[in-house]
Parts: structure tokens; C-alpha cells; sequence
């Protein structure tokens, strides 16, 4: 039986699609590298999308000016970012304060539980807290710790020299966009990308803030129904960590019931906590955010997973918490260009990364997608 002909593919294609991921390469490399300072920036960028989501929110539904609109949109969005730092470092502090009894009965809780979990498995000589604590590298992890908070301070102080210097230049962005791009079709087209990376991210913020609000909502009721100490700490926490996507979730649904068992002398008020938290995500991860979502995070769910451990790997928590934004602005950028269109299709969730709304006019970016596909062997 003769061997099947190979297939065969332009030379200028391959060229192009080398180049792009020897691009894609160099620029991994230098995110990694220069993470220290691509860190805040991006940081940086997201708060400043942020704060024009929230300036343009103001001015649609108030007869607030746009100066004094940007101005209050400014000060939430800086207060907020700080007082989500504070409340996180008041309440880790309070929390294991001496006041609060979880210290002083952390230990003994711990060898009951141990005690009772080897029982169940007809372990009759368990070993106690202390002796497994002492296996661990405690002052190697508090080390560690300390390190990661002098870094967040750090950080977030970069993060507002940065944020400073983006607002003041955006007053010349339209001059540099008309100077980058002469011709006004080609102008208008880089003003779509940036619209569409825009209503991307915004539309991520405002899932995941209406999301994390419900669910932060009803886990508050359980927690204070239960008598959870710090139920208003542990709430702000599963509200912030549910920015992060998969990785949110698990924090949100078992951290408070595992610090549950350490606070009763019952299993029962954990318990409550687990199957509640479990079903509220469940719920909220399978019917309302997929309903709010639409089309502005068409993202397929293995991309939202490799992204997660990408820029976890990468620039760490913050990353993280980028991770999903920084994918929508990758599909709608390569999405834009013909060498690297095949990979905006592979990030979409549905084979179509425009995610262009009903109500918005023909783009140029639908046309050119209704529109055959260019000849991909012309140079």
C-alpha cells in the first residue's frame, strides 16, 4: 500500500508560525526574568482598568462631571486596594492573637483530631501535634512569610509609582495612537483591540465581584450561624481569593471548615461549613457564572487552568490573580494578527475569540472573521 502524501504547508506559513513561537518563547523568558518589574506594572495596568470601569460606571448613572467622576473612581479603587491589604494583615494578626483562645487550645484540638482520625484507622498509638510540628522547618517558613510581606509592601508601593505615571500618561494616548497608526482605518482597528481587551477584563472583574459578593454573602450567614470566630475576616478572604479561578475556590470551601475544627470540640460545625461552602460554589460556578459570563470570557477552561499555573509560576500570587485577565488580553491580541490567529482560536472557548456583543456595530474584526480566509501562502 503506498505511504499517504504529507501535507503539504506554504513555506511562508511555517516561516511565520516559527517566528511567532520562537516570539512567544523570548517573551516567556523575559516576563520570567524581569518579573520583578513587569510585577507591578501589570498590577499597576489592572488597577488603572479598573479605575476607568469604574469612572465610566459614575458617569452613565450619575450627573457627576468626568473629572470629579475619575477623581472618586481614583480614590475607591487606591483605598480599597489598600484597606484589602490591611483588613487581610488585621485579621491574620487577631486571629491567632492569645485573646482569641485559637492559640492557646490549637494544640490539644490538634491531638484530638489526630487521635480520633487514627482511630478510624486502628492506629491506637498516634503521634501528637508537637511531635509532628517539630519535623517541620518552622522558622524556615516564618523566614519565608516575612519575606513575602516585606515584598507585598514593596510591591504595593511600586504598584501606585506605577499607577501614577500610567494616569499621567493617558492624557497623550490618543496623540501616540494617531501618531502609531496614520491612516484611519487602521487606527480605528487598534482602537477595537484595545475596546475589546477593555470589555474583557472589565467583564471578568464584574463577574467575578457580583460572584464573590454572593457567595461571600451566604458564607458569612453560615459562618455566624455556626459561631465561626473572625467570621468577617474569612469572609473578605474567600471574597478576594475567589479572583483567582480554580485555585479561589478550594481556599473559599475548605480553609474556614479546617479552621472550624480547630476552634470546637465538634465535628459538626465543620461539617455544615464544608457541605454549605461546597454547594454555594458548586451552584455559583455552574449555573450563575457561566450565565454572566456570556461571551466576555470566551476562554477554554484547560487555557483559564495552564494560565492559572503559568503566571503562578511566573510572578507568583499576583500573577495568579492576573492569570485569567492576562489570557483574555492574549486572545484578543493575537487574535488580530494572521500568523498568530490559529492561537487566539485555540485559547477561545468556542473557536470564535471575537467576542463581539449583539448590540455593537459590524466591526472590522467581524467582517474580516465572516469574510474567506486569506490566502495564508501570499508573503
Amino acid at each position: 500500500m503506498p505511504m499517504k502524501p504529507p501535507i503539504a504547508v506554504p513555506t511562508s506559513t511555517v516561516a511565520r508560525n516559527a517566528l511567532v513561537a520562537v516570539a512567544i518563547v523570548a517573551v516567556g523568558a523575559a516576563v520570567y526574568w524581569l518579573a520583578d518589574i513587569l510585577t507591578p506594572l501589570a498590577m499597576a495596568i489592572f488597577l488603572l482598568i479598573m479605575i476607568d470601569g469604574l469612572k465610566r460606571f459614575i458617569e452613565d448613572r450619575t450627573p457627576v462631571p468626568s473629572h470629579l467622576a475619575g477623581a472618586a473612581a481614583l480614590i475607591v479603587v487606591i483605598l480599597g486596594f489598600f484597606a484589602s491589604i490591611a483588613i487581610i494583615a488585621n485579621g491574620a494578626l487577631n486571629f491567632f492573637d492569645e485573646a482569641s483562645g485559637v492559640t492557646s487550645q490549637m494544640g490539644p484540638r490538634l491531638d484530638q483530631i489526630i487521635g480520633d482520625v487514627s482511630a478510624l484507622f486502628g492506629v491506637h498509638t498516634a503521634p501528637t501535634a508537637s511531635e509532628l510540628i517539630a519535623q517541620l522547618d518552622i522558622r524556615g517558613y516564618l523566614t519565608a512569610f516575612a519575606l513575602q510581606a516585606q515584598g507585598a509592601v514593596t510591591g504595593a508601593v511600586f504598584v501606585l509609582i506605577y499607577l501614577a505615571f500610567l494616569l499621567a500618561s493617558q492624557a497623550g494616548f490618543k496623540r501616540k495612537l494617531v501618531g502609531m497608526f496614520p491612516e484611519r482605518a487602521a487606527r480605528s482597528e487598534a482602537a477595537e483591540v484595545f475596546q475589546r481587551v477593555r470589555s474583557g477584563v472589565e467583564g471578568y472583574l464584574w463577574v467575578q465581584t457580583v460572584t464573590g459578593a454572593l457567595i461571600s454573602a451566604i458564607a458569612w450567614v453560615l459562618m455566624r450561624a455556626v459561631g465561626l470566630q473572625n467570621a468577617e475576616f474569612w469572609t473578605f478572604v474567600i471574597f478576594v481569593v475567589g479572583f483567582i479561578p480554580v485555585l479561589g475556590g478550594a481556599v473559599a470551601g475548605l480553609v474556614p471548615p479546617l479552621f472550624a475544627l480547630v476552634q470546637f470540640s465538634t465535628y459538626w460545625q465543620a461539617a455544615v461549613l464544608l457541605v454549605g461552602l461546597q454547594a454555594i460554589l458548586f451552584v455559583s460556578g455552574n449555573f450563575i457564572q457561566p450565565r454572566m459570563q456570556g461571551e466576555n470570557q470566551n476562554i477554554d477552561p484547560v487555557v483559564v487552568l495552564l494560565s492559572l499555573a503559568f503566571w503562578g509560576k511566573v510572578w507568583g500570587v499576583v500573577g495568579m490573580f492576573l492569570s485569567t485577565p492576562l489570557a483574555v488580553m492574549a486572545m484578543a491580541i493575537l487574535a488580530e494578527f494572521r500568523g498568530s490567529r490559529w492561537m487566539a482560536i485555540l485559547l477561545s472557548g468556542d473557536g470564535e475569540p471575537y467576542a463581539d456583543h449583539p448590540d455593537a456595530p459590524e466591526s472590522a474584526s467581524s467582517r474580516r472573521r465572516q469574510s474567506p480566509a486569506p490566502d495564508d501562502s501570499r508573503p
